[in-house]
């Protein structure tokens, strides 16, 4: 007889799951609060939907903090597996510039979402949408509202996949830490992660500068470094150079309500090379010798003036100093429904090794809803599709 599994929710995670079930074992059954699954997965999607990244599997493990906690995960379903998959299911991929991938133009999220439910049809999957989990009953049974009633089922096997505290819209929104916590759970509350950062800046700087990217600059703290750009805004700054920089900058946040990282303006060049490119300065002004030896751009000499004293931006050795390592003060990060994502959640001391609950049998937990943390670019999707591919495999091997 058909073991019965109820996955709470319909994210990366859970669809992965659902489609790599063995249905002659088990009687797979998704229960989602929207109106459709996968809605995440679609707003993920509108800046161009960024499956994963192609960096060798070693070094794509090595993102993840902790990284030990994503390894078998990773092994067994791989960002190459990952592409082969969809390549099997009809969803061809290619491999961008910056090394992230992407559908191949023309095939939308939309797309990508319809070829994967497919799969979940032949594989017998059924999809209750609208229904939303409330915790538990006395008797252990799960509560789901669904058209304003009460819906009690006893499922054979749990599989939360709720997603973490980011982006509302899509209906994740973390709300379920209070059940967890009343079964004795540990939890951790949610704080944004791959976020833009807060930045008190002078404000004839943001008059020039609001709104527009600096480029081809690294942003470095005590423990990470990363090279891209940044925009300014008006909260502050944000872009990929800087959310890889998220860990760092809470801790020191934590610690001081107060962070500082650096950024290097010419990542390309050493100290000593740029001294030596100023030092041939002629009658110019020190704003001509920037843009002219260093090719400085007037943002980035806007940025300059902005953050260092006259005294600093006359003195050609100091400046140089500046120029490889500009203190950026952050006071704070931005709320969580504005964040990529979240840490915070399910304590991993809580779960195995096949992510079930150790105090709390035939119940599993895996995707965001965990405390781990990864950079964008294509790994928190790929961190919940391995996970979901993963905890299939476990299962199916249980009978």
């Amino acid at each position: 007889m058909k073991k019965s599994i109820a996955i709470i929710g319909g994210g990366a995670g859970a669809l992965l799951l659902a489609a790599h079930l063995n249905s002659s074992l088990y009687s797979i059954t998704i229960y989602e609060k929207n109106a459709a699954p996968g809605r995440k997965l679609l707003v993920a999607g509108d800046g161009g939907f960024n499956l994963t990244h192609s960096e060798e599997v070693g070094q794509f493990i090595s993102r993840y903090s902790p990284s030990s906690f994503i390894e078998k995960s990773m092994l067994s379903f791989t960002n190459t597996d990952l592409r082969n998959w969809l390549k099997s299911i009809g969803i061809e991929t290619y491999i961008g510039s910056s090394k992230r991938v992407f559908p191949l133009n023309g095939i939308k999220p939309i797309d990508v979402l319809n070829a994967i439910l497919a799969v979940l049809k032949q594989n017998k999957v059924i999809i209750e949408t609208q229904h939303t989990w409330q915790g538990w009953s006395s008797e252990g049974e799960l509560i789901l509202e669904h058209n304003s009633e009460q819906i009690h089922v006893k499922p054979d096997i749990t599989v939360f996949a709720l997603g973490g505290g980011s982006w509302k819209i899509t209906g994740s929104e973390g709300s379920w830490l209070s059940y967890f916590e009343q079964k004795g759970i540990k939890t951790i509350p949610f704080m944004p992660s791959n976020c833009a950062v807060q930045i008190n800046w002078n404000k004839e700087f943001l008059l020039k500068a609001e709104g527009k990217s600096i480029k081809n600059i690294a942003m470095k703290s005590d423990t990470a470094e990363r090279k891209g750009e940044c925009v300014i805004t008006q909260f502050g700054m944000e872009g990929g150079a800087v959310y890889a920089l998220s860990g760092a900058i809470r801790k020191q946040l934590r610690q001081a309500e107060k962070a500082i990282i650096y950024m290097d303006l010419k990542p390309a060049f050493t100290e000593e090379e740029i001294r030596n490119k100023l030092s041939n300065r002629g009658n110019k002004s020190v704003t001509k010798l920037l843009e002219d030896n260093l090719n400085l751009n007037e943002l980035q000499v806007a940025l300059l003036k902005s953050m260092i004293t006259k005294e600093e931006f006359t003195s050609l050795e100091l400046l140089a100093s500046k120029i490889k390592n500009l203190p950026i003060t952050i006071v704070g990060l931005a709320p969580i429904d504005e964040a990529i994502s979240t840490i915070g959640g399910i304590s991993l001391s809580e779960v195995d090794h096949t992510f079930q609950f150790k105090n709390l049998k035939h119940n599993y937990c895996i995707g965001e809803m965990l405390d781990w943390d990864a950079p964008t670019g294509g790994y928190l999707l790929q961190a919940c599709f391995s996970m979901g591919y993963y905890l299939a495999q476990e299962l199916n091997n249980q009978t």
